[in-house]
């Protein structure tokens, strides 16, 4: 689809924009550009000339001396063209200007070719005289300018006046590339449309009034549609006193630089309409229509057909023609005949304007290995409606230009129109959908842009009527395209589309569960299985006390044994046991993982299912002690998203645990599990004669945590500062709450801390230890100054001090 900028003015006219502009704004509005090429390009200092005086040149038989008024001035010029004389008005280049190329047909050059001043056989010329295909043109565009020879302007252009201008070359074509659901683009008024509604400038369509004389059209012609199911619309008009002549300059311009060659006023007519409305359009002389009427119906399997390309075409009964009362006189939506084709003897002609079967007019095209403008249009769906108005317009033409008359009325033969589409106005989910926050009035502000019409319904609220040219919008989703395509994908922020659908991947809770795998084996655990039965034996062997909740059991109805007669609310026994198999195996430094469930009756006796609680549990011996599980649990939090910091609290009150070397585990003030040193005398209950430790992570409560969006932060531009503080602490404060401390108190700058000392001994005064941290700081748009060190350094120490932290001197 090809459009001269000036064209879309018309419709636009207040339209003001640099073509790279509207190229790009058009483009992310997804009326997609694909390029855009200026008429004038290449043209510099090319003026109207009046030629005052012609003669010979002395030395040169084929050369002419001309002298030439170019408005300020009168410049002698010398050619070799034979097709000018004395008073024609031509576009002269005048000294260092420039032309877009050549008159011999050679490709143009890439910046043209600058004209200087020189010597033609010894005779002074100061400028050149230019041909249409030096102007980087052709007779497609210019069909009356000369096979060979100077262009020649109209009498009346004034010499100095700017040439280029009066050729109508100071204009734009864009090549647009229009997707298949976009019917209402594949015209001029379509992408006019959608460039008021870019710029937000009014759209003014052409105002329809035809002009009729006082017949009647039933009097001239009669339609009979017999298959319906391949036309559901067929509007016939008739224009009298036919007088055939070249059309307007500026309708031959539009239609040239849409990439169609202007023929005569007639049949430029349906050309333009065809651009201008996308619907194509056919005329016939009406005096070979036999009968004076038209019947719309499927051609006869082996019929045979010549087109108006001279053609004899084999034709089948799924191709539907368009018949008189005698023959076939056309070919629907595709070609006309030529039996009935417009000659310059034309008195009277019929206007066709229908809205046929798009899938059959595809198939039919191809089917014939005839494929036109026409066709490619009709094959996509066109509006109904459509058809009636690009048939007045064409009407109107024909009057406004002087072509003939029109004959008052129109015959309409129409299926019943499918009422508009209505669909439900959803601000919220269209928000939803697109990851944005564009407000109810801006919406209503698109639409009302894009003539889409708001009401209220029945239930009070809003409803969109949508407009007939807009196939494409038939759901939530196309009026959320609407909206984004107008608020602007460059404002949308960037998310990451989420999805519970698991089609061709994990599903995000057993995505996580990998992932607890994945860190485990990265951290030398290997993963072991344990059964879900157990032996109500034990919760003594975990020290659990009596009234523990954990000893609330599901008792098995047929179990196996009493070593298998409960189900598990711990995962505890499982691990130790394969702990225990391994030690007494004499196998050292054991890592296993399990992720198994765990059963908590909701009530005792059942009466409904009991709460499947899945379990990562983490157990070891060996090399390694409580930091070296709490580096796998933090590593395991970090890989799912979880970076804000963990809080340890030492009070966690498990018996199967070391009194002094166990935790909770807190992330957001939830209790996500817990780890430690295994109780002495639970190792002994297990046969474990060495130092084991464990953590139990609940997977249920971290799933809401967990993330896997992660989001790019670039290389820091600006230095880090660190600096390293040493305190005494009173032994009963821990790390976690000095880390507090400096993360709450650091600001934006604080980047990290790592604590790389501990000591206890003679030199710490007594209830105290020493604690070194090393804290670095850093700013994202700035290097940081000592003033910013020094006052977030003094917020820090300030808060130590209210935890009775003094620094070592």
């Amino acid at each position: 689809m090809n459009t001269a900028l000036s064209w879309i003015k018309a419709y636009v006219p207040e339209l003001n924009c640099t073509d790279q502009e509207y190229c790009d704004r058009m483009t992310l509005t997804g009326t997609k550009v694909e390029g855009y090429e200026r008429l004038d390009k290449n043209l510099e200092k090319i003026v109207v000339g009046e030629i005052k005086k012609i003669e010979k040149h002395p030395d040169a038989e084929k050369l002419i001396v001309c002298q030439v008024n170019v408005g300020e001035e009168e410049i002698q010029i010398v050619t070799g063209a034979s097709n000018v004389k004395e008073g024609d008005k031509v576009p002269v280049v005048l000294d260092g200007g420039r032309v877009a190329g050549g008159h011999d047909g050679a490709p143009l050059p890439e910046d043209g070719i600058k004209i200087k001043a020189g010597k033609l056989r010894g005779v002074p010329s100061n400028g050149m005289m230019c041909s249409i295909e030096e102007l980087g043109s052709g007779r497609d565009m210019y069909p009356e300018a000369p096979e060979e020879g100077i262009y020649i302007l109209p009498a009346d252009a004034a010499p100095g006046e700017d040439a280029v201008a009066l050729l109508g070359m100071r204009d734009t074509v864009f090549e647009y590339e229009i997707t298949s659901n976009r019917v209402d683009c594949y015209s001029v008024l379509g992408i006019a449309r959608e460039a008021a509604a870019t710029f937000e400038k009014p759209f003014v369509p052409p105002v329809i009034k035809v002009k009729e004389n006082g017949e009647d059209v039933k009097d001239y012609i009669s339609v009979e549609v017999q298959d319906k199911d391949l036309c559901s619309r067929y509007c016939a008009r008739v224009c009298t006193n036919i007088k055939i002549a070249p059309s307007p300059e500026w309708m031959q311009r539009r239609l040239a630089a849409s990439g169609i060659r202007p023929i005569n006023n007639l049949v430029d007519i349906t050309n333009y309409v065809m651009e201008e409305f996308g619907q194509p359009m056919h005329a016939f002389d009406l005096d070979t229509v036999a009968g004076r009427k038209i019947i719309v119906r499927r051609a006869k399997d082996g019929d045979e057909f010549q087109t108006l390309d001279g053609q004899v075409r084999k034709l089948d009964s799924e191709i539907l023609m368009i018949c008189d009362a005698e023959k076939e006189i056309g070919i629907a939506g595709i070609m006309g005949g030529e039996n009935s084709k417009i000659t310059d003897n034309v008195k009277t002609v019929l206007f066709e304007a229908a809205t046929f079967n798009g899938p059959n007019i595809r198939k039919s095209a191809k089917r014939l290995g005839l494929r036109t403008d026409a066709s490619g249009k009709f094959e996509k769906g066109l509006d109904p409606r459509n058809a009636k108005a690009a048939i007045d317009r064409a009407c109107q033409l024909i009057e406004e230009l002087g072509c003939g008359e029109v004959v008052g009325g129109t015959v309409d033969v129409c299926e019943p129109l499918k009422p508009l589409n209505v669909l439900p106005f959803e601000p919220e989910k269209y928000n939803a959908l697109l990851g944005t926050q564009v407000s109810e009035e801006q919406m209503l502000a698109i639409f009302k842009r894009l003539e889409i019409e708001v009401r209220e319904n029945q239930a009070g609220g809003k409803e969109l009527v949508i407009p007939s040219f807009r196939q494409d919008l038939a759901g939530r989703a196309d009026i959320a395209e609407e909206v984004a395509r107008f608020y602007g994908y460059d404002k949308i922020p960037v998310t990451l589309p989420k999805s519970t659908a698991t089609t061709g991947k994990l599903s995000f809770k057993l995505r996580v569960e990998q992932k607890a795998r994945d860190i485990a084996e990265y951290c030398g655990f290997s993963q072991g299985m344990s059964y879900s039965f157990e032996s109500p034996k034990v919760f003594d062997k975990l020290l659990l006390d009596e009234d523990d909740k954990a000893r609330e059991a599901i008792t098995i109805a047929n179990p196996l044994g009493e070593d298998f007669s409960i189900m598990r609310t711990l995962s505890l026994n499982g691990m130790l046991t394969s702990l225990s198999t391994n030690y007494n195996r004499r196998n050292k430094d054991v890592r296993l993982y399990e992720m198994g469930n765990i059963y908590i009756p909701r009530k005792l006796p059942l009466e409904e299912l009991p709460d499947e609680r899945m379990q990562f549990t983490l157990g070891f011996y060996g090399e390694g002690d409580f930091y070296t599980l709490k580096g796998v649990v933090e590593e395991f939090f970090e890989s799912i998203g979880m970076s804000e910091r963990m809080v340890y609290d030492p009070e966690a009150g498990k018996n199967f645990l070391h009194p002094g070397r166990q935790a909770n585990i807190f992330y957001k003030d939830t209790l996500v599990g817990f780890m430690g040193e295994v109780h002495p005398e639970v190792c002994d209950n297990y046969s474990i004669g060495t130092k084991a430790y464990v953590a139990v992570l609940d997977m249920p409560v971290i799933l809401p945590y967990a993330t896997f969006e992660r989001k790019y932060e670039g290389i820091a531009k600006y230095p880090a500062v660190m600096r390293d503080i040493s305190m005494e602490v009173p032994k009963e404060v821990l790390a976690g709450q000095i880390e507090a401390v400096i993360a709450q108190r650091g600001g934006k700058i604080l980047e990290s801390y790592r604590l790389f000392d501990i000591y206890e001994g003679n030199q710490i005064k007594e209830g105290y230890k020493s604690m070194a941290y090393s804290i670095s700081f850093r700013a994202k748009d700035r290097t940081l100054e000592e003033a910013d060190i020094a006052g977030t350094m003094k917020k820090i120490l300030n808060g130590l001090e209210q935890l009775g932290a003094q620094l070592r001197q």
